[in-house]
């Protein structure tokens, strides 16, 4: 396995990026579309390629994930994209609503100076269980400057709760959700890791 910044891939791969990202997170998008291949064709254009960091095996990319100082934005939302690929009514939602959570996204705490944000950590459904995102998350410990580490996950996301347990992240925060029935989720769980303690 190797794992690489985004931008150091030598072809446009924001497909695949997509692709990964759709299956990490499909529960929570099916509201704008149930169809995989126009989800992926949504947010491809998104990405921003010097904070994403891809794992490959056998030079295919396996898992995605971002780190940035929280105000750099990680993801680019456009109108238009959304609006090609789901339509104009749910590609306007789809748009209006995932700028506010992704693009403009407001943490519950202060982002201190020297903390970084790990962000969207996900992995290919034929490359799960096989240590990806305990190695993109090592790879942004050991090449990345800051001090200390901060995540978001869903409470109702028990694997990647015990993962990041795991790998020393403690709980700092937990913020109640509305609509839990709709979402899946009761509560938002904060979680951060000192580089000291590595």
């Amino acid at each position: 396995m190797k794992i690489i910044r985004a931008s150091e891939l030598e072809h446009d791969t924001k497909m695949e990026i997509s692709a990964i990202f759709v299956d990490g997170f499909y529960q929570w998008l099916t509201f704008f579309s149930k169809d995989k291949a126009k989800l992926t064709k949504a947010f491809s254009h998104m990405f921003n390629l010097e904070v994403f960091y891809v794992a490959l095996i056998d030079n295919e990319i396996a898992g995605i994930t971002a780190c940035t100082d929280g105000k750099v934005s990680s993801v680019y939302l456009e109108r238009k994209e959304f609006i090609n690929s789901l339509g104009f009514l749910r590609g306007t939602i789809a748009y209006l609503v995932l700028k506010q959570q992704f693009e403009k996204k407001a943490y519950p705490f202060e982002i201190a100076a020297g903390m970084g944000m790990v962000e969207f950590v996900a992995v290919s459904i034929k490359n799960r269980g096989q240590g990806v995102a305990a190695a993109m998350m090592k790879y942004i410990f050991d090449h990345t400057s800051y001090r200390e580490y901060a995540l978001e996950v869903a409470d109702t996301n028990t694997n990647a709760v015990k993962l990041y347990e795991k790998m020393g992240y403690t709980e700092f925060m937990r913020v109640k959700q509305k609509n839990s029935k709709q979402s899946g989720v009761n509560a938002l769980v904060y979680m951060k890791h000192n580089k000291r303690e590595l």
